[in-house]
């Protein structure tokens, strides 16, 4: 990757960061650390990997992608914004009455989401299903899912991850934001998920690791894994929870925190 487009991408990521806060600050709170610590490979995704047509949102030799972390939606919201798929100005609806853009993804309410986020965990397992749908229909496509470490601790997880290994779904690309903090505190403290890159390659999947706030280490990430013909790749990204919103970056409390106008003018300025 060039300056050029690093630049590029850092700027698309910075400007994600910026919209997710501005819709948080409209509700007065939000879901802020898991939606900016994947800010950075949203980035990357949508302004250079995926094979989509904003114009054609259900077009069926797109990419898909899950966000089985369901409530970092504001940032995947922001992401297809500023794509084209529908206008930023709608992302400060986010969670008001009659909104498209509820806490979790709707596949139903928002254009661009393909999967609805329930339960954590049952995105992964759909994941796993639209990537043996793709194949068995013989498009040539992938199928980009996205977890969090506190969620990696329910079982589905690992149930989806074998069968997916089992079937060699090669075009599936999985992305772990590895943040090390969940609803209640630290991962490692409440049931620790480590070592988590060894458990996926004892689970048979191809196993990448990056920094998750680096966009041309994601990018190399995300070439690597398109090289790999016969197992899933899993990407553990390391991450900090709340990155760029300098009232709680790093926090606990990041994970579902109040965002008011002072909050909101200080962490804009910060990312400015």
């Amino acid at each position: 990757m060039d300056k050029q487009e690093r630049l590029y991408l850092e700027g698309k990521a910075t400007e994600i960061r910026k919209l997710a806060l501005r819709m948080f600050a409209e509700i007065g709170k939000g879901h802020v650390g898991g939606a900016m610590s994947i800010s950075d490979l949203l980035s990357v995704l949508y302004f250079k990997h995926l094979n989509i047509r904003p114009d054609e949102p259900r077009w069926l030799d797109r990419d898909r992608v899950v966000l089985s972390k369901g409530h970092a939606g504001p940032a995947l919201y922001a992401a297809l914004a500023l794509r084209g798929y529908f206008p930023e100005e709608e992302c400060l609806t986010l969670n008001q009455p009659g909104t498209n853009l509820p806490s979790h993804c709707d596949m139903n309410k928002t254009i661009g989401i393909d999967m609805t986020a329930g339960s954590l965990a049952q995105g992964f397992s759909a994941s796993v299903g639209m990537a043996i749908a793709c194949r068995l229909d013989g498009r040539d496509n992938y199928v980009y899912a996205i977890i969090g470490d506190g969620e990696s601790q329910e079982g589905q997880i690992w149930e989806a991850g074998m069968y997916a290994a089992n079937q060699k779904l090669s075009n599936l690309i999985a992305f772990c934001d590895n943040n090390g903090m969940q609803i209640d505190g630290m991962t490692d403290e409440i049931n620790s998920v480590e070592p988590i890159a060894d458990k996926w390659r004892a689970f048979r999947w191809h196993v990448l690791e990056c920094d998750g706030h680096d966009v041309a280490a994601i990018d190399a990430a995300i070439v690597a894994a398109k090289q790999e013909k016969e197992r899933p790749t899993m990407i553990i990204m390391k991450t900090i929870k709340g990155k760029g919103a300098s009232f709680c970056e790093g926090t606990v409390a990041s994970h579902s925190t109040n965002v008011n106008k002072e909050l909101l003018d200080q962490a804009l300025a910060a990312l400015s």
